[in-house]
């Protein structure tokens, strides 16, 4: 009867815990999960079994120098109220939680400890979109993923400059994020109610781009309207001019002018307008070289690069690839209402020996590209692979394709025959050293045909 009662408190004990509102979590003094109530679950999007009777630290990723407020309260003994924490789930997905932490005391030991979390990634991403709509910024900080030491580094760099109503310059080649950091800086700062505008500078020819920048008199030049520019719409906000060592000498001397007086007089007019604008430019070259070449301005540099934040390539921080290709996996997903769950050990081989010359965005692609082409897998392999991709890796070479697919293994003949079709189309695209319409011509198919074959059997081509 005793063992029966016990059965029957510890029913109701876990069908109060699956029924509150806040998520319950508790590990014990090793820091692993024990309890682990359904909210939680539905919070940080994990099935229980994946979480219970498991290390903490295996299951969730931290940011750098960041560490869970359960294992923090298992350290310290000390309770943890009201705290705010960012973190990710085993799929990459972030999750942001309000997080009250009490230490588990047994004769005077610790023995665990317990966590009582509310979910305010919904309230976090309502937030961002109302921004969004308010000021033109929808990345943050918390948005831009990599934990490098590269990465991190400017990331704080620029949190720093957020502080301050200073001209920023960002440094990166093309498709690094820039972008990103600069929205980052704007809703970081002071500036975060006002408005955010962007503008590409190598977007619009000079004589459209004066106009759009300062703004125009009526009567300036036949059909002119009075119409304010782009310093103006920024008024209180942040004016972000992309590739700026796209404009002629003389427009940046204009540029620099309005930086030095803080003020800009419209095309045609003959006063002058106070502005209170934050400049952020960008380049994508290395700053120096774009002076020595005439392409900035030397006193233009100076000004802008007040604080100067250059962004790593992604060949130089490889170590962030995992991550960036779990977030773009889960943000395709919602989109394309897909289930895939990762990468396969060989594509990840790719990805890391590749030096990817279009930097994050070129992965993103890669990863959209990849996804477009699955059906009901689950997994992204080689076959999925853009073509030009694999092509331009030249991994495909470095793996060997059977050299005796017809040995005396026994198989099921559909299997026998698929490798010796990969066999032979791996021979004749190598013959013709891997140009895709002669392979085409000599196996009589269409080069369509082809290249669907060699996504379709995983043929490794160069």
């Amino acid at each position: 009867m005793a063992n029966e009662s016990h059965e029957t408190f510890l029913r109701i004990y876990a069908h109060i815990l699956d029924n509150i509102s806040e998520g319950v979590h508790v590990i014990d003094a090793q820091g692993t999960s024990i309890v682990y109530n359904r909210k939680m679950s539905e919070l940080e999007a994990m099935n229980k079994h994946d979480v219970l009777n498991r290390p903490l630290t295996e299951v969730f990723q931290f940011p750098q120098g960041q560490e869970s407020t359960l294992l923090r309260c298992l350290r310290t003994g000390k309770s943890v109220r009201n705290v705010r924490q960012t973190y990710f789930n085993d799929k990459g997905i972030e999750i942001t939680t309000i997080n009250n932490t009490f230490p588990l005391m047994e004769d005077g030991r610790i023995i665990g400890a317990m966590e009582i979390a509310n979910d305010v990634t919904k309230m976090e991403r309502l937030i961002r979109e109302n921004l969004w709509d308010k000021n033109g910024a929808r990345y943050t900080f918390d948005t831009i993923i990599g934990d490098s030491p590269s990465i991190r580094e400017v990331i704080e760099s620029a949190k720093r400059a957020a502080r301050t109503s200073s001209s920023v310059l960002v440094v990166g080649e093309t498709g690094a994020g820039k972008e990103l950091f600069v929205q980052s800086i704007h809703n970081a700062s002071l500036r975060a109610g006002g408005p955010f505008i962007s503008q590409n500078c190598a977007a619009l020819p000079d004589t459209l781009i004066e106009g759009l920048l300062f703004g125009t008199a009526r009567g300036a030049f036949t059909g002119a309207v009075e119409r304010p520019g782009l310093f103006e719409q920024a008024e209180g906000g942040t004016l972000f001019l992309d590739e700026i060592n796209s404009l002629s000498m003389p427009l940046q001397a204009k540029l620099l002018r309005a930086l030095q007086e803080k003020s800009i007089r419209r095309i045609g007019d003959t006063k002058d307008r106070a502005i209170d604008v934050r400049i952020i430019a960008a380049l994508n070259e290395d700053p120096i070289e774009a002076i020595s070449q005439q392409r900035l301005r030397k006193d233009l540099y100076y000004r802008l690069g007040v604080v100067t934040l250059f962004i790593p390539p992604l060949r130089e921080r490889k170590e962030d690839i995992p991550l960036l290709v779990n977030h773009f996996i889960c943000k395709y997903n919602q989109l394309f209402q897909m289930d895939v769950t990762g990468i396969s050990e060989e594509v990840m081989r790719f990805f890391l020996s590749h030096d990817w010359p279009g930097n994050v965005r070129e992965l993103q692609h890669v990863i959209e590209g990849a996804m477009n082409l699955m059906t009901d897998e689950t997994v992204i392999t080689t076959a999925h692979l853009p073509y030009h991709f694999l092509r331009r890796t030249g991994s495909a070479a470095k793996e060997k394709m059977p050299v005796q697919p017809l040995a005396d293994e026994i198989k099921p003949l559909k299997e026998k025959m698929r490798e010796f079709e990969a066999y032979y189309i791996q021979r004749v695209v190598e013959k013709h050293k891997g140009n895709i319409s002669r392979s085409a011509r000599e196996l009589g198919i269409s080069r369509q045909s082809l290249q669907y074959r060699l996504r379709k059997l995983g043929v490794k081509h160069t």
